[in-house]
C-alpha cells in the first residue's frame, strides 16, 4: 500500500492540489470534494504510469500536520 500526502490550496476559481512526493502530480477542483477526487484520480494514473515505464515509485517522504494557533 502506497500512502502520499497531498496538499490542497484555495484558489480564486476553487481549488488546487499536488502531492510534494509525486513530481508533476496534480489536480485542480471547483470544490474541495472535487479536488480530492481528481488528485485520487491523478495519483492512481500517475503510479500506473511508472508502473509502465519500469520507474520505481517513489517513497513517500513528506509528512503534514496542522498546528492551531490562538
Amino acid at each position: 500500500m502506497n500512502k502520499f500526502s497531498v496538499i490542497i490550496e484555495k484558489t480564486e476559481t476553487g481549488f488546487s492540489s499536488y502531492s510534494p512526493d509525486l513530481d508533476g502530480c496534480v489536480a485542480i477542483g471547483r470544490t474541495k470534494k472535487e479536488v480530492k477526487k481528481n488528485m485520487y484520480e491523478a495519483i492512481q494514473f500517475h503510479l500506473k504510469d511508472l508502473k509502465e515505464e519500469g520507474i520505481n515509485i517513489p517513497p513517500a517522504r513528506t509528512e503534514s500536520e496542522v498546528m492551531v494557533f490562538a
